[in-house]
């Protein structure tokens, strides 16, 4: 796929609008202990990793539960995850370090600035309400010249989905991520790919990188 858009002027709030308003703790309450796309998209996802991250690298997982997708063989320093679940995040083996946290309520994170060399966000985004203020966040505790992979397919929980999300097709979606990046400020190289499987669940990907 080429570069990403231009993007829209900033974002009106009723994109953003969803179903259920009611409290995502509730929600997510009950741990889902699945895979979201199919078991040869899960393997392409893990192939963007290989391919994507560096041996020793300090990796957080956004929105993460009881699988991260990240290769077997990858050596890390640290894998963060913050999700919703506790008990879905105490099954996740990768992680050494987990958060409970609503970043829909707060989405301030909790590390200090350059605590991470890759931040991953798996077929997560569209649940996002404030996604600005996170991408934000994101790029302040990135490393210069550090990743963030924003992973996408065509599955959701449409309650919780934003009306945008519902709304737009591919073209629009991966647009719409370009521009919480560019409107949330300090990344660069922002890349659309399309990795999807042949005869299985789609898989496209915004890949940006902290500006030096």
């Amino acid at each position: 796929m080429a570069e990403p858009p231009r993007a829209p002027p900033p974002l009106a709030r009723e994109l953003f609008a969803r179903e259920d308003e009611s409290d995502d703790a509730v929600f997510y309450a009950q741990p889902r202990f699945a895979l979201h796309v199919d078991l040869a998209t899960v393997a392409a996802l893990t192939q963007l990793y290989r391919d994507e991250l560096r041996p020793g690298c300090r990796v957080l997982d956004l929105m993460s539960s009881w699988v991260s997708h990240l290769p077997p063989e990858l050596a890390t320093a640290s894998v963060v995850g913050l999700g919703m679940n506790e008990a879905e995040l105490a099954a996740n083996p990768r992680l050494d370090e987990r958060r409970i946290q609503d970043l829909n309520r707060e989405p301030a994170l909790p590390w200090p600035d350059a605590s991470f060399d890759a931040v991953l966000c798996a077929v997560s985004v569209q649940y996002l309400t404030r996604p600005i203020e996170v991408f934000a966040e994101v790029a302040r505790t990135l490393t210069p010249g550090g990743k963030l992979l924003v992973a996408t397919s065509h599955r959701l929980f449409p309650t919780k989905a934003i009306a945008a999300w519902r709304a737009f097709d591919r073209d629009d979606r991966l647009r719409l991520v370009a521009t919480y990046l560019e409107l949330a400020g300090g990344f660069g190289n922002l890349r659309a790919l399309d990795r999807s499987p042949p005869d299985a669940d789609p898989l496209w990907v915004i890949a940006a990188e902290r500006a030096r």
